[in-house]
């Protein structure tokens, strides 16, 4: 079965610990997950899965709203808020402009003209934040970069390269700079225990459970933003 576009409607994945088929909604992405055991019908599975349109349809009313970057959009940044302000007649680049983005050229250019430098500030803004936590731990890092993984706000690698969401920048300054202290602490510790997290601890200026708690409340709606609508 596949929606407007021609996408498939469900994304079937199999998991060794289920019993029955579950459905579930990302709400980062809005895809719809059919998770079935690892031996069910994936025909009788999508079969009862096309039955529950009125439950997709209700948790689907639920998803934030897509926030396109269009003129006159108003964008979080760090503890600010930024409005698109668009005038044809501008010069092409982006600047910042107090709580403005002034950006000129053709309108619908200005998506890919926003979100590029949405994505440089945000490895700026990140690459300084992570050399400042690492200095304080004493650590070194070979290398910082920017994605837009659905599934985690930073990793990193054993040989020291962090990489983060560039949507941290969307995020309130100490949501972003916890998380900036998570992955520079696995520079140390390369997993999730006592002495990683006692590390965390020392190095976030807040209690890093306001953080993690704010990424559950919000995290989910970061990802809506330069989606169209």
């Amino acid at each position: 079965m596949a929606d407007a576009t021609g996408e498939p409607m469900f994304d079937v994945v199999r998991h060794a610990r289920a019993r029955r088929a579950k459905l579930s909604v990302d709400p980062a992405s809005g895809r719809i997950r059919l998770t079935l055991p690892p031996r069910a019908s994936v025909r009788e599975a999508l079969r009862w899965a096309e039955q529950q349109q009125g439950w997709i349809d209700a948790q689907r009313a639920r998803l934030p709203q897509a926030v396109p970057f269009v003129p006159g959009t108003e964008i979080p940044f760090d503890d600010t808020a930024l409005v698109i302000d668009w005038d044809e007649t501008a010069p092409r680049r982006v600047d910042r402009i107090g709580d403005r983005l002034r950006v000129g050229g053709p309108a619908d250019r200005v998506p890919a003209r926003v979100l590029a430098w949405l994505k440089r500030e945000a490895l700026r803004v990140l690459s300084d934040e992570t050399a400042e936590f690492a200095a304080r731990a004493g650590v070194r890092v070979s290398g910082v970069g920017i994605g837009d993984a659905r599934g985690r706000w930073g990793s990193c690698a054993s040989h020291g390269m962090i990489r983060y969401s560039w949507r941290l920048i969307l995020a309130p300054r100490f949501v972003r700079r916890a998380t900036v202290a998570h992955e520079v602490a696995h520079r140390i510790h390369m997993n999730h225990g006592a002495a990683f997290h006692a590390l965390v601890g020392e190095l976030d200026e807040r209690d890093p459970a306001e953080s993690r708690a704010w990424l559950r409340r919000n995290g989910a709606a970061l990802h809506w933003f330069g989606r169209e609508s």
